[in-house]
Parts: C-alpha cells; structure tokens; sequence
C-alpha cells in the first residue's frame, strides 16, 4: 500500500526557514555565551541582594534606591578588603616559611637520592633509571618552551576575568536601581488581571528561590567558617609549630570555597591542610580528621535544614545540576546552576497547577449546567 504525502513549495519553504532561523539562533547564543553569562551572573547577584537593599531602601528618609544599592555594595567591598587584609600576611608569612625551609627539604631529597643510587647499582637498573630520566628532560623541556606563551595567555586571562568581574558588578548595580521601575513597566502590560497576579506571584516564587538559596549558602559558609577557624586555632595550641594567626585565613579560605556546591568544601580543605602541613604534618592529619567529621554533620544535619525550606531539590536534581553547570559554564555554572533548578522547579509546578485548574473547568462547568437543570426540573415539578 502505497501512501502519496504532497507538500505545497510553501509549507516546504516555511518549514526550512524555521530550521535556518532555529540554526542562527543556537549560533548567535553560542557565539555571545560570554556576554550571556555575565548578564546572568549579575542578574543571580542582583536577585541576591534584592532583599536587603530593598530593605535598606525602606529605612532610609528618601527611600533611595540608589543609595541603598550603594550602601550594600560598599559593604560587600569592605567585608573583602579586612577578609583581604588580614588573611594575606598570615599566607604570605607562610609562603616565606616554605621558601626558606626548601633547602633543607633538598638536602634530605638529596640524602635520599644517594641511598636509592645505591640501590640501582646494587641491582643493575641504571639503563631504566636513564631512560626514564631522558623521558623527564624532553617533557621539561617541551614545557619549559610552552611556558611562555602560557603565562602570556594567563595574564591576559586574569585581566580578563577582571574586566568581567567589573562589568558584573556595574550591570548588577544597574539591576537593583532600576529594577523595580522595569518591573511596574511589565505589569502594567498585563490587560488580565488575573494572569498578571498568577505571573507576579510565580516571578516572586523565583526571586525568593535564589534570595534564599543564596541567604542559606551565606549562613552555612559562615558556621563552616566560624568553626574551622576555632578548630585551626585549637591545634596551634597542641602544636607549637602552628602559629595562632592562620585560623583567621583559615575561616576567610573555608568561607569563600564553601560558596561553590558539592566540592568547594574540599578545596578550601586541601589548601588549608596545605598550610598546616608546611609547619607540622601532625597539625594537617588532626585538621582532617575534623573536617571528615564535620563534612558528615553539614551533610547530614545543617545543610539540609537550611537549604530543604528554600528549594526542596532531591540531591539527585541538585548533583545533576550542578554537572551540567560545572561542564557549561565551569565554577559560575556551579554556584548557579541549584537556583536555577530551584526556578525551573518553580515553573514547572505553576504550569502543572495552570493545567489542572484548565483541566477541571470543563467538569465545573458541566456539573453547574447540571445542577441548573436540576432547579429547573424541580421548579416546574413544584
């Protein structure tokens, strides 16, 4: 049986215009996906800080929007600068400690290279060893001559990062001054009342995700904070080696990894275990023996009673979001990708509650015209 499907040239034209259009598009979104994550980034910051500026705004005599936003971001400048400030010398103090304990480690790596000569000899793997070094030298060469072109590449990188960071803030600032003005605009778009109040109540379902995703990951960073530098103060008191002054940099490195989801906690972990490390190995296990535990008490215990109230995500929804953001847009994509889950959980759910409420008019409808006939019958009845 033979079926004839005939397609007019219009419909055929129509349909490849559709495909080109849909085509530019994914271009033109792949080729500004820079520009598209900065936007967003300052978007997930000004949704942030809605909050408090609004807040502010209200205490202040002439409601400034303006200079609220600005009151709040100098605030988050000044909070850095002493995180800054008393962090750096403690690290830098450090840093000159391991330079100056180097030597002595070559000498010991040095010792040890005599013992383990005596070794190859012994038992004739001289012509393994060379081959092996031979290998070593050609990879450090190749490296030493990439080596210049990736520091160029990497100084362009940080100045660029540091122009995106620049013009995050600026677009972010614009957002919370202007943004309730754009958002009355919106509104006052809305002919429907009733679809307008079921939209505002949907948008403030979303801005309340974030403002509260970012609320709870502020409060845990800041209890993991406040106890690691109790606990790296406590060991600097068991352990003479430790000075006292690295549990401020301590709390200042857990505060800042433990924003990033998931494996934040870690690196700001194996940076301090570093740390403790260059001055007592004794002082580094103890550090991770307390981190082991308090990993199991965050996980268990503080972390999903402040997050499960904001976004209710399975932690099956919150890993596999934040794959996907760490492999799209890497460690931004990490620190937003669980909001923005939170978000599309939230439409989804308005859209799931709009279809059933259509679903069930129909029914309404018949069971009123239902009734109707009934009084009817029973009025002419009577």
């Amino acid at each position: 049986m033979k079926v004839n499907i005939q397609i007019d040239t219009q419909t055929f034209v129509r349909f490849w215009l559709v495909m080109i259009a849909f085509v530019l598009a994914g271009f033109m979104l792949y080729s500004a996906r820079t520009g598209l994550i900065i936007i967003g980034s300052a978007l997930f910051l000004a949704l942030a800080l809605n909050g408090p500026v609004g807040r502010l705004a209200k205490q202040l005599p002439g409601k400034s929007r303006i200079i609220s936003t600005s009151i709040s971001f100098l605030a988050v400048v000044l909070v850095l600068g002493v995180f800054l400030f008393v962090a750096a010398p403690p690290i830098a103090q450090q840093i000159s400690k391991f330079a100056q304990t180097l030597p002595t480690l070559v000498d010991n790596a040095t010792s040890s290279y005599t013992q383990l000569d005596k070794v190859i000899e012994q038992y004739n793997l001289r012509p393994q060893v060379d081959q092996a070094v031979d290998s070593i030298k050609e990879r450090a060469t190749g490296f030493a001559s990439a080596a210049g072109s990736t520091l160029v590449s990497g100084v362009g990188s940080f100045f660029s990062f540091i122009a995106a960071a620049v013009l995050t803030i600026v677009l972010a600032f614009l957002m919370l001054v202007e943004g309730p003005m754009w958002m009355k605009r919106i509104w006052a778009l809305y002919h429907d009342k009733e679809r307008m109040d079921r939209h505002h109540k949907t948008t403030t379902r979303m801005v309340n995700v974030v403002s509260g995703y970012v609320t709870g990951q502020l409060t845990i960073a800041a209890i993991g904070a406040v106890f690691t530098g109790v606990t790296v103060f406590i060991i600097s008191l068991f352990f003479g080696d430790v000075p006292g002054n690295l549990a401020v940099p301590a709390a200042a490195i857990t505060f800042i990894a433990s924003l990033i989801p998931l494996f934040g906690a870690m690196v700001g972990a194996v940076i301090i275990v570093l740390l403790l490390g260059i001055n007592a190995i004794g002082a580094a296990v103890a550090f991770l023996i307390y981190f082991a535990v308090y990993q199991q008490i965050e996980n268990n215990f503080i972390s999903p009673t402040i997050q499960s109230r904001q976004l209710e995500l399975s932690p099956l929804v919150v890993l596999a979001a934040v794959t996907i953001g760490i492999y799209v847009f890497g460690i931004v994509g990490a620190i937003i990708s669980i909001p923005i889950a939170g978000i599309l959980k939230v439409l989804i759910e308005e859209r799931m509650k709009e279809s059933r409420k259509k679903s069930a008019k129909p029914e309404t409808k018949l069971h009123k015209f239902a009734d109707k006939l009934k009084d009817i019958k029973d009025a002419s009845t009577s």
